[in-house]
């Protein structure tokens, strides 16, 4: 888990254009939105459309491309129009962060930079948490995430241990067999939601340096170059961090790869409606990925649990050190945090 020197070059230069652009707020604010965009997605693509990748190695990546560029698309302007110009669901709306930053500190422009730094370290990182927390200016904000997202990841360790332990034997038993044709379609379908549900969840995260109304040309801005940089994700096969998913168990099955985009879609779906407040996506993912591990080895292996405690064990603790430089970041920030915490 290290840099190579040839991949410290990138993260020095853009550590060089934050301290020049930081005290330029409105050059800041789209240095920050083009780097958290890219770095956010790429960080995240390991929930979303990571299992996408990773059954779908056969197809041609622009093929992949294009789908889920459409859906990014279609979501995003559902938003824009039906949320005034807002393009995160409301989900900035809670006192904290309802208010683009009118000045940005050096830190606060870097942040997407470390971001993508523990990216290449194939560290889960939860981007809601070190991004919005960077942003936020009350504390109350931060911990209204962090337990609405260890909730998530609760329920979905407990609902994966369910249906994993009442479906590995049949899995099991169909592993060696082809594939029905309709599984493709159906795999498909459940990425593209479960693509849709992420993007309602956690645009905020890339939107809160931006106005809560965008202009159309803004709008423009902001959709072609996420959906470029998706463009780059699909061809270079979800990079680093896809390696995550690649070591679980069976995830390349496009049956396997169907459920759990279906089960993630759903509780995605239910934390929306649940309230407005945002939550760390990646902490659910790691929970329906760790129950999943834990029930298909506690099945096929007779109760040999300790291959998938451990892997369970690691990516919570990436996910655990990413959640404390998140926090780290923010309290160096904000000076009305820090004050909220120790007055």
């Amino acid at each position: 888990m290290s840099l190579k020197k040839n991949e410290l070059i990138a993260p020095l230069i853009l550590s060089v254009i934050c301290w020049i652009v930081y005290p330029y707020p409105d050059v800041a604010m789209w240095a920050v939105f083009f780097m958290a965009s890219y770095s956010a997605i790429a960080n995240d693509s390991i929930q979303t459309i990571g299992t996408f990748i990773a059954s779908n190695s056969d197809k041609k990546w622009y093929y992949l491309w294009i789908y889920m560029g459409s859906i990014f698309i279609i979501t995003v302007t559902y938003s824009w129009i039906n949320y005034g110009g807002d393009i995160s669901y409301g989900r900035l709306a809670s006192k904290g962060l309802n208010e683009a930053p009118s000045s940005f500190s050096f830190l606060q422009v870097f942040a997407p930079v470390a971001l993508l730094m523990m990216t290449r370290l194939k560290m889960p990182v939860s981007t809601s948490i070190l991004l919005l927390s960077a942003f936020a200016t009350k504390a109350s904000s931060i911990t209204s995430i962090l337990s609405k997202s260890l909730y998530g990841y609760f329920i979905a360790f407990v609902i994966a241990i369910i249906v994993w332990t009442l479906t590995t034997h049949l899995f099991e038993k169909y592993k060696s067999s082809k594939p029905s044709r309709l599984w493709l379609p159906l795999q498909w379908v459940s990425s593209g939601a479960l693509w849709s549900t992420w993007i309602m969840q956690d645009m905020a995260n890339v939107a809160v340096v931006l106005p809560r109304s965008l202009s159309s040309d803004q709008f423009i801005v902001v959709v072609s170059f996420i959906f470029f940089g998706l463009g780059l994700l699909f061809y270079l096969r979800g990079d680093k961090i896809q390696q995550i998913v690649l070591e679980k168990s069976d995830i390349i099955d496009v049956r396997a790869a169907t459920v759990v985009d279906f089960i993630y879609a759903c509780l995605l779906y239910y934390l929306k409606v649940l309230s407005s407040i945002p939550i760390s996506t990646t902490w659910v993912f790691i929970g329906l990925l760790g129950g999943r591990e834990l029930a298909i080895n506690v099945r096929k292996n007779k109760g040999n649990y300790k291959k998938a405690l451990k892997m369970v064990g690691k990516d919570t603790l990436f996910a655990g050190i990413g959640l404390i430089v998140s926090l780290i970041l923010a309290f160096s920030i904000n000076e009305n945090m820090r004050n909220q915490l120790f007055n």
